[in-house]
């Protein structure tokens, strides 16, 4: 279970194992709360809940975007508190796709926890594949999670100095009309960082809301990319959300590496002074 993704089919039959911890990670973006409301009502046994808001971004200043990062140190924090340690290994769902699951599995890789996955599909498939929900909460004892080495990731001072150096590809995962600065309704400026290309995130999911298959979504991002190496990109969206699902899908297609912008878009945009494209 140390892939990417796991199969519903998969997480059922490791779910007997004690190292396995589920977490939940059920949210929207309108509604705030709906998530974890979600969750109390019925969700796979034994899962945990994490909040986007809560517990998986900082508190926001105005100038640091929408869901901004904890600090390397707060994020181990919390992950002790709820009983997971790295010994184990966690599986991220949710509703949408792997839109806010993907957000913890990348964390999680952030500060160097390498076994965990998003259950392909999320509660869909796994309610398809004939998986029973639970209402129970069993809270795991608490741990002391040991921080070690943190992937670099990019910030609006660096992503300012690619705008002349063109070193690396900005990928912006949010829906074309909003890359083009129509339909804007979360951040208060529309358009796009200047030099980024656009990769709407939910392309990289099938109809039946699983990922494509390795082979077709390296295909497609190499159409986008060239031959640029995945250490030569850095994944944004409107504030470091569904960017963190293009990295899934690049570690799916073997392409993983590249870098993200956590503040995104929302962070850019809230100094005007910064240059912006429409």
């Amino acid at each position: 279970m140390s892939a990417a993704l796991v199969s519903a089919a998969a997480l059922a039959d490791a779910m007997s194992d004690a190292r396995v911890v589920v977490v939940d990670c059920r949210h929207d973006l309108a509604n705030p709360e709906a998530g974890e409301t979600a969750w109390r009502a019925g969700h796979i046994p034994g899962a945990l809940f994490m909040h986007l808001d809560r517990d998986l971004s900082a508190a926001k200043t105005g100038c640091n975007g929408r869901h901004p990062l904890p600090t390397p140190e707060a994020f181990v924090a919390l992950l002790g508190e709820r009983g997971i340690s790295p010994a184990h290994r966690v599986v991220a769902y949710d509703d949408a796709g792997g839109m806010f699951a993907a957000r913890l599995w990348w964390m999680l890789r952030w500060v160097g926890h390498r076994d965990v996955s998003v259950l392909d599909g999320g509660l869909s498939a796994w309610k398809a594949a004939g998986g029973a929900l639970d209402t129970s909460v069993r809270p795991l004892q608490s741990v002391s999670y040991p921080l070690g080495e943190v992937l670099p990731v990019a910030d609006a001072d660096a992503v300012q100095a690619n705008l002349a150096s063109a070193e690396r590809l900005l990928v912006d995962a949010r829906a074309p009309d909003r890359f083009r600065g129509e339909n804007e309704t979360l951040d208060p400026v529309g358009g796009h960082i200047p030099g980024a290309v656009n990769r709407f995130f939910k392309l990289n999911l099938a109809d039946d809301g699983r990922f494509k298959p390795a082979d077709a979504l390296r295909e497609e991002w190499r159409a986008l990319i060239g031959d640029r190496a995945p250490g030569e990109m850095v994944m944004q969206c409107g504030s470091g959300v569904t960017a963190c699902h293009n990295l899934l899908a690049l570690e799916v297609a073997g392409l993983g590496g590249a870098q993200l912008y956590p503040g995104s878009w929302s962070e850019w945009c809230s100094d005007p002074a910064r240059p912006m494209t429409r």
